[in-house]
């Protein structure tokens, strides 16, 4: 024998009950003994909750909720029955609901609406579908009896979530089903007191009901039959590369419907486990999916956790005093107190110095819980031996739970890990003795951003997903996209998936939670964009507060810079290529590289020198390795390393710079590069990363360029005063090569003290071979003091910049996970 439970959503169109005939015949082909209990139509009962509330409250539309209910159900009829039985089937649904009707009416009239009545009207969903559906089984050859689960099930007097007596309701479910011929479709959630009263077994009581019969016929197993495929690693409202378990334990399941797994409803699991019957979570809608099979054994699983089960809304008590400590009587009055006012407590923690003792609650008795607090204690907090009674609303609780955790050590760590590094406070902590199950009571506002991290970082045969935040789509910008796309595959084989959820340049931005396609931004930056500024972009990416989160900032502009610090303060890991921030004001700096180490998240800036070569990563492995920068010089622009490289006899300087120009070297204005300031950016930041508090007044600049060249009022006009000092760059030229030397435009730092400035190097010079654009860095330290340590490759260019930032951003991944 299996007893089969139907839920709303299997019951609640035709298509559903077609699925679930087919399910029942696939069962009679088999030979195999089912007893069905059934749920009211989908939405029904909260439809019937409303309409008795409004019936009470003399709002005259209950009538037309009441109408409302009895055209679903009519329509049903209408739609799975034929001809034959059409005409019997509206009438006897026509006597429920003329009994409905008079009893709101009656309602109506006293004004009253006690848990008895609510009882009462809310059975009438139970009874209609369950009726429904044995008449629909019948017509499609599966004989069945409708049963009312009223004449079999008894119950207490505690109307709404009634205590089962299951002495009286085991012998009437024996003897009914000793009498039975055929398949029994039983209503489900409710029954009736010892006096014949109607009551009902509480919300989601149907999946009771079926584990209270499957129990009292010893049935080999119990099916609960919903709309998802069994129990979900977690809620997969929240969370998208969820998968459904094989197999729970009673004590996982146990926990996981304690903290709000929805396919379980908690008492359904006592009467199964009692009697070591399997109880399995299927879908109606999939039969072929096997399911979760919930039994005394877990299978093996390969993973530490289980599950993450989650309530979204609680509200945390914090009790405390003096007066607590040390005092045994204290917390037996305290939970006596909440459970006479019919008081859940959801999660409990004290403080190991007994001073205070914190609870979760529902938000809804918040105000309940501090009125019967203060009445119980108020004598000690009048003695000021206890505080005031603290409610903190706006709060979650998440739950990692599973066998595996028992004696596991690491998983702990794993899960505050996961929540420090993105930002996640964590309000209080509990962990019973049998490592079962770590709760942690986080902000709502961080709800799905905690559930979102401990899955990736417990889940780990499913992609990590790298939410990326994109500040620049220019030359850079789209570079990193194109990068990202062609990698996009090799990513997701070592379980990276890059989520592109915005993108942005200095008019409009774009956000798409799924994933800007890689092949079509562009189009849809301009067909989807919207108007708005760095501000406006920064502001929603903080709003979504996503897990695993990165910003990308690929421009040049102050206005982003400005905006570092809330991301930071937003637990957003951020690379850059941009200059401002690492050259800016030195204090701002210090304040944002706090920032990221408080909020255990990452600034990165490496492209900022030298593009995409490792020069501020080899400059902190010397000082983490215990190493001294005694001096620093450096090519460190392209654009300049290009002219001066290619400046030799026979050509003039004008010319080159024309050339440097007109293959895309230089910014459209030549004397941006030629000033010498990107350069001095680069040395500034390069002596801060060696430990010398200096700002960008404390580098000196050689300028290259006479005055009459910086004063032009346009480019052409720059090109015709340059070409009038030619001879001055080519004595230049003469008189080092004279002495066997190169121009080199040269970045230097030694003790505290950077220049840059035009100097003739000689052969031995690490920089005299250098050609083409490469950037060029030495480092001199006592390890390298003869000969330093050099740094050289292509320093600038899209490709090698977005590379580098790319790089960046799998470092922060590897952080993250």
């Amino acid at each position: 024998m299996k007893v089969l439970k139907f839920g709303g959503t299997s019951v609640g169109s035709p298509e559903g009950l077609k699925q679930v005939i087919g399910i029942l015949k696939d069962y009679q082909q088999k030979g195999e003994q089912v007893a069905v209990v059934n749920s009211a139509l989908s939405g029904v009962t909260n439809q019937l909750v409303a309409v008795g509330k409004m019936a009470c409250s003399n709002d005259p539309a209950y009538e037309e909720v009441l109408e409302s209910i009895k055209q679903r159900h009519f329509e049903m009829v209408e739609t799975i029955m034929t001809d034959e039985t059409r005409t019997r089937v509206y009438n006897n649904i026509k006597v429920f609901l003329k009994e409905l009707s008079d009893l709101l009416q009656g309602v109506n009239l006293i004004k009253e609406l006690s848990k008895r009545t609510e009882d009462l009207i809310l059975s009438f969903g139970e009874r209609m579908a369950s009726y429904l559906l044995s008449e629909y089984a019948s017509q499609e050859g599966v004989a069945a009896e409708f049963a009312d689960a009223r004449r079999l099930i008894v119950t207490d007097g505690n109307f709404g979530n009634a205590r089962v007596l299951f002495e009286a309701t085991n012998r009437n479910i024996g003897e009914h089903f000793s009498k039975a011929n055929h398949l029994q479709i039983i209503t489900g959630f409710i029954a009736s007191t010892e006096d014949g009263v109607t009551s009902t077994l509480g919300r989601g009581g149907s999946d009771y009901t079926a584990a209270i019969v499957g129990a009292a016929l010893d049935a080999d197993q119990i099916e609960i039959w919903t709309d998802v495929d069994g129990v979900m690693t977690t809620d997969p409202r929240r969370v998208k590369k969820t998968y459904s378990l094989k197999s729970l334990s009673y004590a996982e399941a146990m926990e996981m419907s304690h903290f709000g797994a929805k396919v379980i409803y908690p008492p359904t699991l006592a009467p199964a486990m009692a009697k070591s019957i399997p109880l399995s979570i299927r879908n109606t809608f999939n039969p072929d999916f096997e399911g979760t099979l919930i039994s005394n054994a877990s299978s093996d699983w390969d993973y530490d956790v289980k599950g993450i089960s989650s309530i979204q809304e609680v509200a945390l008590v914090n009790f405390q005093g003096s007066g607590i400590m040390g005092v045994p009587n204290v917390p037996n009055r305290l939970f006596n107190a909440l459970s006479e006012a019919e008081i859940n407590v959801i999660f409990i923690t004290q403080a190991s110095s007994e001073r205070s003792i914190s609870f979760a609650i529902a938000p809804d008795d918040g105000p309940r819980t501090k009125e019967v607090l203060e009445q119980e204690f108020n004598l000690e907090m009048i003695n000021h031996k206890i505080d005031a009674v603290e409610i903190r609303y706006d709060l979650a609780v998440v739950a990692t739970i599973g066998e595996n955790m028992k004696h596991q050590p690491g998983v702990a760590a794993k899960l505050f890990g996961a929540l420090g590094r993105n930002g996640i406070n964590v309000v209080a902590i509990a962990q019973g003795t049998s490592e079962l199950n770590i709760s942690v009571v986080v902000e709502r506002k961080d709800f799905s951003k905690t559930l979102n991290a401990l899955h990736d970082i417990y889940f780990l045969s499913t992609e990590t997903r790298l939410n990326l935040f994109i500040a620049g789509v220019g030359l850079i910008g789209s570079t990193l996209l194109n990068q990202i796309k062609a990698q996009y595959d090799n990513l997701l084989k070592q379980h990276l998936k890059i989520n592109i959820v915005g993108i942005a340049n200095s008019k409009q931005f774009l956000f798409d939670l799924d994933g800007i396609d890689l092949d079509n931004w562009k189009a849809e930056l301009l067909e989807r964009g919207r108007k708005g500024n760095i501000d406006d972009f920064v502001t929603e990416m903080v709003e979504l507060n996503l897990s695993n989160s990165v910003f990308v900032d690929n421009t040049s502009s102050q206005a982003v810079v400005e905006n570092y610090q809330r991301v930071l303060n937003n637990s957003i890991s951020i690379t850059t290529p941009n200059k401002l921030a690492s050259s800016g004001d030195f204090l701002k700096l210090q304040e944002i590289k706090n920032t990221a180490y408080r909020r255990g998240v990452k600034f990165f800036y490496e492209t900022s020198v030298g593009a995409g070569l490792p020069v501020i990563t080899t400059l902190n492995d010397l000082l983490n390795s215990g190493d001294r920068i005694q001096k620093i010089e450096g090519v460190l622009s392209g654009t300049l390393s290009y002219i001066f490289n290619s400046f030799k006899a026979g050509t003039s300087f004008s010319e080159i710079v024309k050339e440097a120009q007109a293959a895309g070297f230089t910014e459209p204005d030549p004397r941006d590069d030629l000033n010498g300031m990107d350069v001095r950016r680069k040395i500034l930041i390069l002596s801060r990363e060696a430990g010398y508090q200096m700002d960008i007044s404390d580098v000196q600049i050689d300028g290259i360029l006479p005055e009459s060249c910086m004063q032009a009022p346009d480019v052409p006009a720059f090109f015709e005063e340059l070409a009038k000092h030619d001879h001055h760059f080519e004595g230049l030229l003469k008189e080092a090569e004279a002495e066997g030397k190169v121009l080199r435009f040269i970045a230097s730092m030694e003790g505290g003290k950077a220049l840059v400035a035009l100097k003739a190097v000689g052969p031995e010079h690490p920089f005299f071979s250098l050609s083409g654009s490469d950037n060029i860095i030495s480092f001199t330290t006592p390890r390298y003091l003869e000969r330093p340590l050099v740094v050289k490759g292509p320093g600038a260019g899209a490709e090698v910049t977005a590379a580098g930032v790319f790089a960046e951003v799998i470092r922060i991944f590897n952080y993250l996970s």
